[in-house]
């Protein structure tokens, strides 16, 4: 039987995506067999009584369902985990590989790199990700859930998959290889809450967005990847499923509809920046650039924006997020860029990702010439102050944290090279420590199983 992980990071409330997953959860055992693990992964303060009680509430209400297990772990249980699996691991300093897995401030690479280490744990050999800003859409009061096309292939001879999709561009030289990437786009809200910088001058959202392509891209390229970006698949509904099995391109992959193969993510973790949006993909980067088979589908979900990010307390976090976005392509675009010369060459005899290469990339672009993330900081505070208002606010405070942002997007290389290394050692601890289904509440982990 394939033993499968739907997980969910959080940090907000979120009873009713919860609620939907075990649905989802439920639709992939009654259609293919499959025990899922619905991992939640929830770093909601335990001390606000509207947050994790009401997370917690809504998974003790949900009724058991034969084939699926449901972990339910707060931030403390999974630091217990976490500092085990890092002391088990044999690294040099646990103690920092700890920090880089549950930091103290939100990260978003991390929270996914504890998925993969929970998957391991619970011997999945499949992660399905999704968000808890998301929808499923509905066709004819069904909910059209992503793990349909994802478990019609991940994990399958690309030359198997065929059988399971709409079209078909795979070459014949890798129907051997394995699909360890299945992914649908979103529609709805750009996934990068920016909007609002366009509709108030549509030239700085552009001089903005600009600083996030690739430098070394001739202009009418950058352009063009400035139209692309964070706007998903457009708003055309679903009506009737479509499927592609080829390489796929990196636009058409979203990290929060996407199901990952064990043989990617125990090799590669993620850059775990605090505070950083879109610090995720690189796993995806690796896959794409290799040549390797995946499947794109076009059960999209609905992203939406959750009320604190438009707040005043929400709004400067958010944004700096932003900010250390823009930074990090520093370091992350040279990796990219040399995954791209790689291609194939990444990957093994056995079709298997290789950590060297990637592992060599990553430590290159450590000390890479800072003087273009003190050109994006220039532009930023020109961009920011013309827009005035709360973002010349926004303007001084990056103004004030210069340094510190200019070190912390560097340190943020340095670790990840750090992680990657350590990377096989957690993989094979967290296994070794194991998640037990059914375990007590009391240990962090609600079991539920029919």
């Amino acid at each position: 039987m394939q033993r499968v992980c739907l997980a969910l990071p959080t940090m907000r409330s979120c009873p009713g995506t919860i609620v939907d997953l075990a649905e989802e959860a439920a639709y992939a055992v009654e259609t293919f067999g499959a025990e899922v693990h619905l991992l939640i992964l929830d770093t909601t303060d335990a001390t606000d009584a509207g947050g994790f009680v009401k997370n917690a509430d809504a998974v003790a209400s949900l009724a058991p369902a034969a084939g699926v297990f449901v972990h339910h772990l707060g931030e403390a249980q999974q630091r217990e985990f976490f500092r085990r699996v890092a002391e088990r691991s044999g690294a040099a300093d646990p103690g920092l590989l700890l920090e880089m897995m549950v930091p103290r401030a939100v990260a978003y690479g991390s929270c996914v790199n504890r998925v993969f280490l929970g998957a391991a744990a619970l011997g999945c050999t499949s992660v399905h990700l999704r968000n808890d800003d998301a929808d499923f859409q509905v066709l004819d009061g069904r909910k059209v859930f992503p793990i349909h096309h994802e478990l019609l292939s991940i994990g399958r001879p690309a030359g198997e998959a065929v059988a399971g999709v709409t079209r078909s561009e795979l070459d014949p030289a890798d129907a051997d290889k394995p699909v360890m990437l299945v992914s649908g786009s979103f529609m709805g809200e750009l996934n990068v809450d920016i909007g609002e910088i366009r509709e108030l001058d549509p030239e700085v959202y552009r001089e903005v967005v600009r600083l996030w392509t690739p430098p070394v891209w001739p202009d009418e390229d950058r352009d063009a990847m400035v139209d692309m970006s964070f706007k998903g698949t457009g708003t055309e509904p679903f009506t009737a499923d479509h499927s592609v099995l080829g390489v796929p391109d990196i636009w058409d992959v979203f990290m929060c509809n996407v199901a990952l193969d064990h043989r990617a993510y125990e090799v590669l973790p993620l850059l775990p920046s605090t505070e950083t949006l879109g610090c995720d993909y690189a796993l995806l980067h690796a896959l794409v650039h290799s040549r390797m088979p995946g499947v794109v589908h076009n059960r999209h979900i609905v992203n939406y924006y959750t009320p604190e990010r438009r707040t005043g307390a929400g709004f400067i976090p958010y944004q700096m997020g932003f900010v250390k976005l823009l930074l990090s392509m520093l370091y992350l675009y040279p990796v990219y860029g040399g995954m791209i010369d790689l291609g194939r060459d990444l990957l093994d005899e056995r079709h298997g990702l290789k950590v060297e290469p990637i592992l060599a990339l990553v430590r290159g672009s450590v000390d890479w010439d800072r003087a273009g993330n003190e050109h994006c900081l220039d532009v930023l505070d020109r961009s920011y102050r013309k827009l005035g208002g709360k973002y010349a606010e926004l303007a001084d405070v990056v103004a004030g944290r210069r340094q510190q942002l200019l070190d912390e997007a560097q340190e943020d290389a340095r670790r990840w090279a750090v992680l990657v290394e350590a990377w096989a050692g957690m993989v094979a601890a967290a296994r070794a420590e194991g998640l037990r289904p059914g375990a007590a509440a009391a240990d962090g982990v609600v079991g539920a199983a029919g």
